[in-house]
């Protein structure tokens, strides 16, 4: 059931049946595999590693705030291993905050526990083990990488889980991890015998070398023109296909990118996550939502289809990113060229 949208029993018979026909209605005229519009931004927060809005479903000349729209924004903080909560090779964490304006009818406590449950379905996935970037080491041991994705839902009209994870992924993408190098202190005695602390940068050792190597004690930022590198699995953030399902039978009908009153009006929701990477493709998770079940002999077909618009999805998406970049590399180079 949607949460932006309450319906009549009518309403909900009337919008099953045109979507019921042979030649489905919907209200906005899409076919059932259909999506709406979809805009894509990155670099929306200033002082974020990476962020991105996605809006689904805004049309040229609506106001702020139609369709639905998502913004995520991921920050990095050092955390120590020894002394502090952090994990060596550091760890990834999500939230999610749903802004009042787009779910006006819901008390305080109803719109915490839709922000727990949509933190829950986002963390409990890309906080999985094989999605955990590799490059949030510092030193080995005593220093690593907090990764926050913070994600914020402005509006809701349908669909919000699809540009949930839209906005994820293309933030995540966006995140330039800063380049560190590791320094080490060690006394050295002046004149009077008395011995002040010199800090050097550590270097590569000559194989030829007799003097003791001594072990990483900090790290400093490099001096990089650049704001980094970015996370070294990049290509494996998942996507999400949300399936509205009409009829979970032995021959399964479902339509794409419901609207607020389309899921009002379906019961079932089946959201599949798919990662997708030069090894191969991966079910990362999949969860279903609503009253109802699901024959499992209709799974398979549910499984491949899914996978289909989630892979056609995902292709989008990598070409709009890459647009993206160029894009704000273009602009980045004409601010240069004006000092």
């Amino acid at each position: 059931m949607s949460a932006t949208v309450s319906l009549s029993k009518s309403e909900k018979s009337y919008i099953r049946t045109a979507l019921g026909e042979l030649s489905p209605i919907r209200a906005d005229g899409r076919s059932l595999l259909d999506y709406r519009s979809i805009a894509l931004e990155t670099g929306v927060a200033s002082l974020a590693n990476g962020s991105a809005r996605v809006n689904i479903g805004k049309t040229a000349g609506e106001e702020s705030g139609s369709g639905t729209e998502v913004i995520a924004a991921v920050k990095l903080e050092v955390e120590g291993v020894l002394e502090g909560e952090g994990v060596d090779g550091g760890r990834l964490m999500c939230t999610v905050s749903c802004s009042p304006a787009a779910y006006p009818h819901l008390s305080s406590a109803a719109l915490d526990d839709l922000s727990y449950d949509m933190t829950i379905i986002l963390n409990q996935c890309l906080s999985h083990p094989s999605l955990h970037p590799k490059n949030l080491v510092i030193i080995p041991k005593r220093r690593s990488w907090l990764l926050t994705l913070d994600v914020i839902v402005l509006s809701d009209s349908g669909n919000v889980y699809d540009a949930l994870f839209l906005a994820a992924r293309s933030a995540l993408c966006d995140t330039k991890v800063p380049k560190t190098r590791s320094v080490q202190y060690q006394p050295k005695s002046n004149a009077l015998g008395e011995q002040d602390v010199e800090m050097s940068a550590e270097a590569p050792a000559s194989i030829f070398s007799t003097k003791e190597v001594k072990s990483t004690a900090d790290f400093e930022l490099a001096d990089y023109w650049d704001e980094g590198e970015p996370l070294d699995i990049n290509q494996e953030w998942p996507v999400c296909v949300t399936l509205n399902l009409l009829s979970a039978k032995s021959l399964p009908t479902y339509f794409l990118d419901a609207t607020s009153q389309e899921e009002a009006a379906i019961p079932l929701r089946l959201l599949l996550l798919f990662s997708f990477s030069p090894s191969g493709t991966r079910l990362q998770s999949m969860r279903l939502m609503g009253d109802g079940e699901i024959q499992l002999e209709s799974m398979t077909q549910l499984l491949e289809s899914g996978e289909n618009h989630a892979r056609k999805l995902f292709q989008a998406l990598k070409n709009k990113l890459q647009e993206e970049d160029f894009r704000r590399n273009q602009k980045a180079l004409a601010r240069f060229d004006l000092r």
